[in-house]
């Protein structure tokens, strides 16, 4: 990756860059949320060149350094080959047992789970991904950033792999080094809230982890607590 500055990030996918020789260039912004505290123009991010002949944008935006040296990870597409090689090493304690790890299985109302686990004489464990970038008080990280449906709908379908005895999992991968502990943005999404509060009586396991970051990659890095208590 080679550090630019952020000039500007519209329609969603689009982000104006200054490259460090003076380039201005459009880059790919692979983040749909609303990158709350990510976004803002002048900031030091950092981009992943390309030579695909099949692409239009020769860049693609994959981190964000904050000026106090905190790196966030804003590429929504990276934490499941994050969460797939730390499955694949047994790297996830609660998640450790499984030989088989099966990604993209349809379930649920028309979708799919981001990991089916197996193995002989353990439960099937039904396993969902989401990626948590937003900071606002303290050392809690929050999700989501903004309003997810999509999200809801996923803990509701967890919720039901539980009531038909299977093991489900809402597994958030925190892409940012300065957070200690997670709780849900109930501020931003109410509706996403209460389906957490929801999946979690009903029996689905929430558990977070964190990432080590930097130009030279992602991994995944120490387990991080959940809050506890209500969050609606």
């Amino acid at each position: 990756m080679v550090p630019a500055t952020l000039l500007k990030r519209y329609k969603r996918f689009l982000a104006d860059i200054r490259l460090e020789d003076g380039r201005e260039v459009t880059a790919h912004c692979p983040n749909p949320g609303s990158m709350m505290g990510l976004k803002e123009p002048g900031m030091r991010i950092w981009v992943e060149p390309n030579e695909d002949p099949r692409k239009k944008l020769k860049y693609g935006w994959r981190l964000t350094e904050l000026p106090d040296a905190t790196w966030v990870g804003i590429d929504t597409n990276l934490p499941n080959s994050v969460v797939s090689e730390a499955l694949a090493a047994g790297a996830i304690e609660e998640l450790a047992r499984y030989p088989q790890i099966t990604p993209e299985v349809k379930y649920g109302q028309n979708s799919r789970v981001d990991f089916l686990l197996s193995g002989d004489g353990l439960p099937e464990a039904y396993v969902e991904v989401k990626n948590v970038t937003l900071r606002r008080d303290g050392d809690w990280a929050e999700f989501p950033d903004s309003v997810t449906a999509r999200g809801a709908k996923h803990l509701d379908e967890l919720s039901q792999m539980v009531r038909d005895g299977k093991r489900a999992v809402m597994l958030y991968l925190l892409q940012r080094t300065d957070c200690r502990r997670l709780k849900m943005a109930a501020d931003l999404d109410p509706g996403y809230a209460a389906a957490f509060d929801a999946a979690r009586a009903a029996g689905v396991e929430m558990i977070c982890y964190g990432t080590d970051i930097g130009p030279e990659g992602v991994e995944i890095g120490q387990s991080i607590p959940v809050d506890t208590r209500p969050q609606i």
